[in-house]
């Protein structure tokens, strides 16, 4: 099951760190995340390429995006 977090209605950095929390866990291969602005997906989708991950998905959701990452 994948670990979500989900950052919607904050700034960054906020996600962005809540995400690189969720990496750092190592507790799962696949991270849910939960944004509602473009720079928060720019952000999130970056951070997780700089620690090995990758976007595999981005879907709408609702008024935000649903972020799908997994350890490359």
């Amino acid at each position: 099951m994948a670990l979500t977090v989900d950052a919607r209605g904050l700034s960054c950095p906020q996600p962005v760190l809540m995400t690189l929390d969720a990496i750092k866990s190592g507790s799962d291969t696949e991270i849910i995340v939960l944004v509602d602005t473009d720079t928060s997906k720019e952000n999130v989708t970056r951070a997780a390429n700089s620690k090995g991950w990758s976007v595999t998905g981005i879907q709408p959701d609702g008024e935000g995006y649903k972020l799908t990452l997994k350890k490359e």
